[in-house]
């Protein structure tokens, strides 16, 4: 017997942060990313919350990958203000970090409720249904996948007017995040009929919409479908799982500081020629994992005469994608400190990330490397 849940209710469509309204009476405790603390987004969600008679404390010290410091910071702000409700507001480490606080302060203090209301302003992490947070040991360089069900947040506000003025590069980033999600979802190990249809869905909205909303900051249809379809993608790979393109965007984040959304689409075509095993020779060794890429290929209306070649078509157009958001094929630009021995720590951490599980085929130290070699 298995189990699909869904647990977070979402609000969306025009004028949906007007739910705050019905937010009465809560301590809140509010995790915001700090470049909104003076904004217009903030104080417009801080005038809904006057009108129920709450009281809340602010936490803007939220840092890029959070640190596992900056967490305990927040925990012990929680101890002090003794929240009953917290709300998180902004792109990816804002998610993460009040996702891992919340968890921790419940535990550790006894809370028995705390739920959590996220507000997401980047469309492409799709924390805010999903039940992983990622926070980061400096000190050693590594990224943590914390999964929980108690990490899901019970409420969602999807409102287009919180992601209308991202700038470019961040739409290109988090797009492409969303999308690797979806991808990986679709083939990891527990892929199954749900988690398919979202994924699919979110696949299909993201070739659509990402490069006009990337192109055109008044598109707000486009801006709204990506938003929707990071949500969509969320569910499916918190249904599904992801797999290494994920383990090794952690590995190499950790180590370089580079984006993650960013790292994930240079790493992509490289992890499906990997999975399908379009990597080999001429003879073509073809896995399991191909004839899924190729359905992607066909949802898409690419090429796809059998499984290569829908994997190479679908990898094609992941590229041109791509390219139409500016995104590089590699790392070069960034001019970072990169050797052998440097690339075994990346392949050793990839491999001990709980995402690693979920992965088709299951990589080898040096099967790492080679992708990482041509990142380089």
């Amino acid at each position: 017997m298995k189990k699909v849940a869904f647990q977070t209710d979402i609000y969306y469509g025009k004028n949906a942060l007007d739910y705050l309204k019905t937010v009465s009476a809560k301590r809140i405790f509010i995790v915001v990313d700090p470049f909104l603390k003076e904004t217009e987004i903030l104080e417009k969600i801080e005038g809904y919350l006057s009108e129920g008679d709450n009281v809340w404390r602010l936490f803007t010290d939220v840092v890029p990958d959070p640190p596992i410091e900056n967490v305990a910071a927040g925990v012990e702000a929680m101890k002090d203000f003794e929240p009953d409700f917290v709300i998180a507001i902004g792109g990816g480490s804002a998610m993460d970090a009040a996702k891992a606080m919340k968890d921790i302060a419940r535990k550790v203090y006894s809370i028995d409720q705390l739920p959590l209301l996220a507000i997401p302003t980047t469309s492409g992490t799709g924390s805010e249904v999903t039940s992983y947070s990622v926070i980061t040991d400096q000190n050693k360089g590594v990224k943590y996948p914390l999964t929980a069900d108690s990490l899901i947040p019970e409420t969602t506000i999807l409102d287009v007017e919180l992601v209308k003025t991202v700038p470019k590069p961040i739409v290109a980033d988090t797009g492409m995040d969303a999308l690797t999600h979806a991808v990986e979802a679709y083939v990891a190990k527990n892929a199954n009929d749900f988690s398919d249809a979202m994924a699919e869905k979110a696949i299909r909205l993201l070739f659509d919409y990402l490069p006009k909303s990337y192109q055109n900051e008044q598109d707000e249809e486009a801006k709204e479908k990506v938003h929707h379809a990071s949500t969509l993608a969320g569910f499916a790979f918190n249904t599904a799982g992801l797999g290494i393109n994920h383990s090794i965007a952690h590995a190499s984040g950790a180590r370089f500081h580079v984006p993650h959304g960013r790292l994930n689409a240079i790493l992509l075509p490289h992890v499906i020629a990997f999975n399908a095993g379009i990597h080999q020779n001429h003879h073509q060794y073809i896995t399991p994992a191909a004839e899924r890429y190729a359905m992607l290929a066909r949802l898409l209306n690419l090429p796809a005469a059998n499984h290569a070649s829908g994997v190479r078509s679908l990898i094609k157009e992941i590229e041109k994608l791509r390219k139409k958001l500016d995104i590089a094929a590699n790392l070069k630009e960034y001019q970072l400190e990169y050797n052998d021995e440097i690339e075994r720590e990346i392949a050793e951490a990839s491999l001990n990330d709980s995402c690693t599980n979920m992965n088709p085929v299951k990589p080898a130290p040096q099967d790492i490397t080679a992708i990482l070699k041509k990142i380089r």
